[in-house]
């Protein structure tokens, strides 16, 4: 159903798919991957249709407990390429970026 990335994978990946922060916006201004746009896991539900069924989502919350809930939730509705980040965001090394 998801298939979860180790951080090399997950880098390797992500600039041609949709990377999606499921953490909380406050969470998200902390600091959070260059690139990734935050649709909390509480929102993704009525924000489903931001994203597209065509390109790979890739998904990471702080360890992976969200990632997964939200994974589970995209494939209910029809995603079929969906991945997220082993460890989550606690454990990223590459680029990131804060307000």
């Amino acid at each position: 159903m998801v298939k979860t990335l180790s951080q090399e994978e997950f880098k390797a990946g992500y600039r041609k798919a949709q990377l999606i922060d499921v953490r909380e916006p406050n969470e998200f201004d902390g600091g959070h991957i260059l690139g990734a746009r935050n649709i909390p896991s509480t929102q993704l539900k009525m924000r489903m249709k931001e994203l597209r069924k065509d390109k790979p989502v890739y998904l990471y919350c702080q360890s992976g407990m969200r990632s997964t809930r939200a994974a589970q939730m995209l494939y209910k509705n029809g995603y079929r390429d969906i991945y997220q980040l082993d460890g989550g965001f606690k454990k990223w090394t590459g680029k990131i970026k804060s307000k």
